[in-house]
């Protein structure tokens, strides 16, 4: 007698259908008989996704960091150095640098530094060549609330002890000379004579080249030290809406005869410049934590497949018992998905667990993109799929009276 497709025969009984809470039953069943064989399995997922989150929680981690320093920093911070003649010469500022800039109408603080050239030892025994790379400068008394400085200790030079050999070293600098807390009888032999050290700088993120600096008043320079006078650095501070505006005519107002001896530059650039170069070590990264998912994905397709293997006799029974090919097929494949998803959930909590825990270490801000979990957990289930797809076919394809004849 025959039928027509998608019908019965009279007195046929259909096959049952699966509802969802079926299949994930009996996908699960398997797992279960099977835990160490599952975890060792789960466990190459969670390494992939783990190290591909924490890589993209630790970059935007550090991203957050910076833009929040930043934000505290204020970006609109402008330098300006001299840089080379005609000649090829250093050049150097005019005198009247600082109060030509501080003509510009969005200029809001103009504050300096000079290059003295001298050096500055421990003591006077120290051999002459052995100078640490600290530069000495003279300053303006208004340096600190120009570049967003703070004192880690100390005081900060004043209208009286900026005529006076007193001394602020930058946070390099004071390790470097071996001065731990500064004071009265704290010296350093700078210039040839004894400077005291009445306070330290905590690093300096929007000039770094403080932190390797003894920086020293403004008329002490030019009395004892032989300082010339000339700035060598200007930082300016323009309102945030006019920056740009502010760069481009800052070269021609601080040297109107050279503009073009003049370098301008914004420091927060350089801390962007720097995060940035992070994107090919991370992209590296990422690339090592994809080939960790991909073997992952091995681990579970090998397992599944000796699992059809094993459970030959399983699916002969549940066939001739009337499960159809779909149904052997679903089962297969719902099971590779939960071994998949079980990995794919432990890599998630494994990579937030170390972003949090090296953001903690690092005094970062703990941040894990939402894209990043989402397309985790989505990458385990592709992984899964693909994983499962050849043993779930695999097992739907067997006859039942093969699978039971099977050893």
């Amino acid at each position: 007698m025959t039928t027509l497709e998608g019908t019965t025969p009279e007195g046929a009984l259909a096959p049952a259908r699966m509802r969802p809470a079926d299949v994930l039953r009996a996908g699960g069943s398997g797992l279960r008989a099977r835990p160490l064989r599952v975890f060792l399995s789960a466990l190459g997922i969670a390494i992939g996704i783990a190290a591909m989150l924490g890589v993209v929680g630790v970059s935007a981690s550090s991203r957050e960091d910076l833009n929040r320093r930043l934000a505290a920093l204020g970006t609109n911070l402008l330098t300006v150095s001299p840089g080379r003649t005609l000649f090829g010469d250093t050049a150097h500022l005019p005198a009247e640098a600082e109060a030509m800039i501080g003509q510009i109408a969005p200029v809001t603080s103009v504050t300096a530094t000079g290059n003295t050239r001298a050096h500055v030892y421990r003591n006077q025994h120290i051999p002459v060549g052995e100078t640490g790379s600290i530069s000495v400068l003279a300053a303006r008394l208004d340096l600190l609330d120009g570049v967003g400085a703070e004192l880690a200790g100390g005081a900060w030079l004043n209208a009286a002890t900026h005529n006076y050999p007193a001394t602020v070293l930058g946070a390099k600098a004071a390790d470097r000379l071996g001065v731990v807390e500064p004071g009265p009888d704290q010296r350093v032999w700078l210039g040839g004579q004894w400077f005291t050290v009445v306070g330290v700088l905590a690093p300096v993120p929007l000039a770094p080249e403080l932190d390797t600096a003894a920086l020293v008043g403004w008329p002490v320079a030019e009395q004892r030290l032989g300082f010339d006078g000339y700035p060598t650095t200007v930082y300016t501070r323009a309102e945030e809406e006019h920056v740009t505006a502010v760069r481009g005519v800052l070269a021609a107002t601080a040297n109107p005869e050279a503009p073009n001896e003049v370098q301008v530059s914004r420091p927060s650039d350089a801390l962007a410049a720097k995060q940035a170069t992070d994107t090919t070590l991370n992209a590296l990264l990422l690339g090592l934590g994809g080939v960790a998912l991909v073997v992952g994905g091995v681990g579970v397709a090998n397992t599944m497949v000796i699992s059809v293997l094993e459970r030959r006799a399983e699916i002969g029974l549940r066939r001739s018992l009337g499960a159809t090919r779909g149904q052997i097929r679903l089962q297969f494949l719902a099971e590779a998905l939960l071994l998949s998803a079980l990995g794919g959930i432990g890599g998630l909590v494994l990579g937030i667990a170390v972003t949090a825990a090296y953001a903690g270490l690092q005094g970062w801000p703990a941040v894990v993109p939402g894209w990043a979990t989402a397309g985790g957990l989505a990458a385990t289930l592709v992984i899964g799929g693909i994983a499962g797809l050849y043993p779930a076919v695999r097992a739907a394809r067997m006859s039942p009276t093969e699978a039971l004849a099977a050893p």
